[in-house]
Formats: structure tokens, sequence, C-alpha cells
């Protein structure tokens, strides 16, 4: 795009009301978004699906509103954050497949992960231990060899993200808000990880908050951005049901964990798998979907944990104890032969990564 039409078209974009099908059907009828921005009110109005409200709303933005855009991009720091628009060739192939694709998608790290094969994992955000513990070892797993793309939500999407990471592999985080909001705030430290080794993406401008409406969007965008949907632990009417249901009609294949019948956060993925979808049992069945080649043995056997790469020495150490079975604090500092107050400084560093969890009377276990 030349550089007014950028201006134009992210000025469009941050017109309250307007979204991806209204920003195309500008376009569509004036011929540039520049046209669009300079067209007049009873032109606008005349539009089917606009009116005057609407109509009114477009005359009040500016190029000024697109420039800021662009110059909130370049002052977020860190890796270098930019627009992307279809068409481009850096814009994401699987995101032009879909219905209703992104008019502009913002892109802030390493873009060049939007290119690769990926695998969309996502899941209840009141998951349980088993929940986590599939999480950890199938987004793990998966990330040797393909992007996980996930909603950097609170569970099993933070896991996802959190696992690919700890396993030295890629990872693509959706937003349901615009760049220099964390939401949930929680989520700061998994951000800051994302954006120094992976990716995050919206359609949302910067510094746009969440609102209704926003997060159900970005779930097409998760499932578009993948070529296989593997849902981990998701009540009846979850979110994460919401993705296998876009993923489905975006054509992508459609995986999920079974679990206890008696769990009710298992009864999405069993009511999936009954239905028709895959039954994820190791990350070879996953990779298998998305035309990634496995062994006999991946396909056969779940990926054996492994510890994430950035761990301390202490760290690595209490892990490795951890592995077997759950310890006892005092047992943990006799095998780290150190201090106690090492060993639970250590240990709660562990805690808040996600990693270990401490049970009743001082018994610790990896999650």
């Amino acid at each position: 795009m030349e550089n007014a039409e950028v201006v134009a078209t992210l000025s469009l974009a941050t017109v309250p009301g307007i979204g991806s099908q209204r920003l195309r059907a500008l376009v569509a009828a004036f011929g540039s978004a520049a046209a669009a921005l300079a067209a007049p009110h009873a032109r606008l109005a005349s539009l089917h699906g606009f009116g005057p409200a609407a109509a009114t709303a477009i005359r009040s933005a500016t190029p000024r509103d697109g420039e800021r855009v662009l110059e909130r991009l370049a002052a977020l720091g860190g890796p270098p954050a930019r627009a992307l628009f279809p068409g481009e060739p850096d814009f994401p192939e699987q995101l032009t497949e879909i219905y209703d694709p992104p008019a502009v998608l913002y892109a802030w790290g390493d873009g060049a992960l939007l290119q690769r094969p990926a695998v969309a994992i996502v899941g209840s955000r009141n998951h349980t231990t088993y929940g986590a513990a599939a999480a950890r070892l199938l987004a793990g797993a998966v990330a040797a060899r393909a992007v996980v793309v996930s909603g950097m939500a609170r569970g099993i999407d933070a896991l996802a993200h959190g696992a690919a990471l700890d396993a030295g592999g890629p990872t693509v985080g959706v937003l349901g808000n615009g760049f220099g909001v964390i939401y949930p705030a929680a989520n700061r430290a998994l951000y800051e990880r994302v954006l120094a080794s992976g990716c995050l993406v919206t359609e949302h401008p910067p510094g746009e908050r969440p609102h209704a409406g926003s997060f159900s969007r970005r779930n097409r965008l998760i499932s578009g951005l993948a070529r296989a949907v593997v849902v981990i632990e998701a009540a009846a009417g979850s979110g994460a049901l919401t993705t296998a249901d876009n993923g489905l009609e975006q054509g992508r294949a459609i995986l999920a964990v079974p679990g206890p019948i008696t769990s009710p956060t298992s009864f999405g993925c069993n009511k999936l798998i009954q239905q028709g979808a895959k039954a994820a049992l190791c990350a070879g069945d996953i990779l298998e979907e998305i035309g990634v080649p496995v062994t006999a043995m991946t396909l056969a056997t779940p990926a054996p944990r492994v510890p994430p790469v950035d761990l301390t020495g202490l760290q690595l150490t209490l892990w490795s104890r951890l592995t077997a079975e759950p310890q006892h604090v005092d047992a943990l500092v006799a095998a780290a032969r150190t201090g106690a107050s090492d060993v639970l400084g250590a240990l709660t560093e562990l805690e808040l990564r996600g990693l270990v969890r401490q049970g009743p009377g001082m018994v610790f276990g990896l999650v």
C-alpha cells in the first residue's frame, strides 16, 4: 500500500463501529480507503448497512488518526510492530481463506512465524491438573515442529504459550485488545516472553481495551492462523468450543483431548469427539493432521517431558526431582544440598511460572 492509503485505512479502522466488513465495503464502494475517508456524508449514509450515524462517525475521522496509530506502533519499543494488510506478502495467507478476514492485522514481534505451519491449542480458563499436564505435554512437543497459536487468556491458553516457549519453540498470541494493553494483567510476564521469542497479533489498534464481543471475534483469528485446532478441556458454552466451531467452518482439522465423563471441563471435548473430532492422545496425532512428518514412535507414545530451556541450576535440580513424584520440601532441600531459603525461593519462581504447584503439608509437584 502507498503511505496515504495506509494512513486512510488505519484512520477508518479506528472509527467506532467500523469493523473489518464495513471497512472492506467502504473500499469497494469508493475504490480506496482514502476516497472513502473523503466521501461526502450523504454518499456514505446511502450505503447499504451504514446510515446517518455511521456516516457522521466516518466524516469525523481524519488522516491524523491513522498517523497516530503508526506513531503508537513505533513507540511500543522492543521488537518491531507494524500493520499488515491483505494482499501484502507479509499478511498471513491462512487468514485470506477465512470468512471475515481482518482488514488490518497488527503484528508485534517475529512476523515470520505467521507464515509457518501452526496449531491452535485452546481450552478452559478453569482447568484441572490433568488439563494443565495435557497442555504442557502437547504444546511442548508440537512446538518442536510447528508454531503454537493461542489466545493469551488465563488457563490452558497461557499454559500452551508457556510450554512452547519452555521447549524453545515458537508461539503466536492472538489478542482481543490493542497493543499496550495487557489483559489479563496477571499475564504480563507471559506477554514479555512471547514478545521476546514469538509474536503477538490483533485486529485492534494500539491502546484499545477489550470490549464485549472482542474475544469471540478473536477466536476466528486463532483458528484462522492455524491448520488444526486442539481443544484441551472445555465446559459447555466455553469460548474454546467457539474456536473449534470457527475452525470447522474454516476447514481446519479439529482435535480434542478426551477426559473423564464425570468432569464438567471435559464435557465439551468428549462431545467434540463424539461428533467426529479426532482424539488427541499424543503430539503425533496433531502433527500428522497438518502434514508434518512424524515417526511411528511419536504416533504411538506421548512426548517425554523436558525441562524449560532457561531454568537455573537449582531450578533444574528441583524439576528433575519432581518429575518422578511430588516431594516434601525437606526432601528437596536435602537433594539440592543448599539452604532451605534458596530452595523455597526457587520453588516460588517455578510456581509463578506455572511449572510447580504446592500441595498440603509443603509437598510440591509438577503441574
